[in-house]
């Protein structure tokens, strides 16, 4: 699996769109498709300081996360990723899917505002790594900057 070449499928379908649901949809797809060792990939939108699921790829999750709360909640609150090698050790975290071991979420910022989160779920312990932090934040720049048009 190569971050360029994601990248590039996902600049091809995002290019033109600037529907926020759409190009959320198609992301998680395109994240789904490319990553190994995943089972959840996805979006949360702050709505009255709080996380509201939206598009994903995988079983059933969370339909509201405050602000602060679990890996989701702290990363939109720090405005900063968070990588967790075992969501087990993580103070407060929310298990959506019992099989998750590890998560990785990006804060979205948009005109310095958090406008919601990027985030990813492995079985395996320790799955993310920091050329993934790197990858998915530039996935998570890539869906910011087609909101723009």
């Amino acid at each position: 699996m190569s971050y360029s070449d994601l990248l590039s499928d996902l600049t091809g379908l995002l290019d033109g769109e600037c529907d926020p649901i759409a190009n959320a949809a198609n992301t998680a797809a395109v994240i789904w498709q490319y990553l190994p060792d995943i089972n959840w990939a996805g979006f949360y939108f702050l709505k009255r300081q709080q996380l509201v699921l939206g598009p994903f790829q995988g079983k059933p999750a969370c339909v509201r996360i405050p602000m602060g709360a679990g890996v989701c909640g702290a990363a939109a609150a720090s405005r900063h990723t968070i990588v967790v090698r075992d969501v087990h050790e993580f103070p407060g975290h929310i298990a959506c899917d019992s099989a998750s071991n590890s998560e990785i979420v990006i804060p979205l910022i948009r005109n310095r505002r958090v406008i919601g989160v990027l985030d990813i779920d492995s079985p395996r312990i320790g799955r993310f790594t920091e050329p993934d932090r790197a990858g998915c934040e530039a996935i998570a720049a890539l869906y910011l900057k087609s909101l723009a048009g």
